[in-house]
């Protein structure tokens, strides 16, 4: 058995510590935990988060572009974010020789007084933004449209609260070890097979970026040896925005990630801040004699878990039925299920990043979608 290095060490250890010791909200702050905002994931609200990427985004084409460009225009809002730009080529199936571009966005935010990248580690969350080239005119709403709203959605909910926590920290002289702890979001790009669903035909910017950033290896002197190694835990969005599609949980290893985020949904449900009925996950129970499905999806976390990354995947087991149709559209999103996905991932990464106290609180509840439909008609 080989030894392991120092800095591999300290690097798994670090983890070992940030999956067991953050603390939970507190039940002032789920009772009041603000609620995704309709008009943010409106599908007809140009200046929204979610109606701007409902456009057919093939890699390399305008519709591509623009929702790039909706992006910047998001993180601009956001300017303690670091955005950073990964590109790649490669030819496709599809493609007759020619290559394809793939722009992976990656947007940070460290704490201030980290002054090496490789001594932080990362709750990294993440979607892809691309969409299927056939059928024409596919448009991608929980594939991954929502999704990537969503991840907007917390990284805008969670800004301030990081600022007032950090300058906090700063003003007490805090800055140890044990509070060496990021966020950052990926938003990918060629996920979608343009063929057939091959190892080749898929997940192109996922494994562009994953290469890359296996051989980038931080300064010496760092606790961690590369961008992938600061990665605390992948959490990858997928097809979620229709209703009735509960997530199971796939990896043993990340069980415990898993079940964290389950009870935030559970005191979240308590606590009157959710709309929908069905439970979206369901296997907080499960064991090791259960069975896991890690493995049967195929999708962005791949290249990163072959590298040894820890993923939790949040993607229906059975895909919804609008999945690689026309009919997966802004119309056929199921609005109480994005906006209750949006509200419980933000408060899973306001208790992992530890904003209890530092988060803005509201009591004001947000009406089931379905009141506002009846009310049309």
């Amino acid at each position: 058995m080989r030894k392991l290095r120092m800095r591999s060490m300290i690097a798994f250890l670090s983890v070992l510590c940030t999956a067991h010791s953050y603390t939970a909200l507190s039940d002032s702050s789920i009772s009041a935990f603000p609620q995704a905002q309709l008009s943010d994931f409106d599908i007809h609200n140009q200046k929204g988060l979610l109606a701007p990427i409902l456009i057919p985004r093939v890699p390399g084409t305008e519709g591509s572009a623009k929702v790039r460009q909706h992006f910047v225009d998001f993180f601009s809002t956001l300017p303690q974010w670091n955005i950073q730009w990964q590109n790649s080529t490669s030819q496709t199936p599809a493609s007759h020789g020619q290559e394809v571009p793939f722009i992976n966005l990656i947007a940070t935010r460290d704490p201030p007084w980290v002054t090496t990248s490789g001594d932080v580690g990362r709750l990294t969350l993440v979607a892809h933004y691309d969409s299927l080239m056939t059928p024409a005119g596919f448009v991608g709403a929980i594939d991954s449209a929502a999704p990537c709203a969503m991840l907007l959605h917390v990284a805008r909910s969670i800004d301030d609260a990081l600022t007032k926590k950090w300058e906090k920290m700063q003003a007490d002289g805090i800055s140890d070890m044990d509070e060496q702890k990021g966020v950052q979001i990926l938003l990918l790009d060629g996920e979608e097979a343009f063929v057939s669903w091959t190892s080749t035909d898929s997940v192109y910017g996922a494994r562009s970026l994953a290469a890359e950033w296996e051989q980038t290896l931080h300064p010496h002197w760092s606790t961690y040896r590369n961008p992938l190694e600061s990665i605390d835990l992948f959490v990858l969005l997928d097809l979620l925005g229709a209703a009735q599609a509960p997530v199971p949980s796939y990896f043993k290893t990340t069980h415990w990630a898993y079940q964290k985020y389950a009870a935030v949904e559970t005191r979240l449900r308590q606590a009157g801040r959710m709309n929908t009925k069905a439970i979206f996950l369901n296997e907080a129970q499960k064991n090791d004699r259960s069975v896991w499905k890690g493995g049967a999806i195929g999708d962005d976390h791949v290249p990163f878990m072959a590298r040894g990354v820890e993923v939790l995947h949040i993607i229906p087991d059975d895909f919804p039925h609008v999945w690689h149709t026309l009919l997966d559209d802004g119309e056929h999103l199921d609005m109480d299920t994005v906006l209750d996905w949006a509200t419980l991932t933000a408060a899973f990464v306001a208790e992992w990043l530890e904003l209890d106290d530092f988060m803005t609180t509201t009591t004001e509840t947000i009406a089931p979608t379905w009141v506002e439909r009846s009310e049309l008609g």
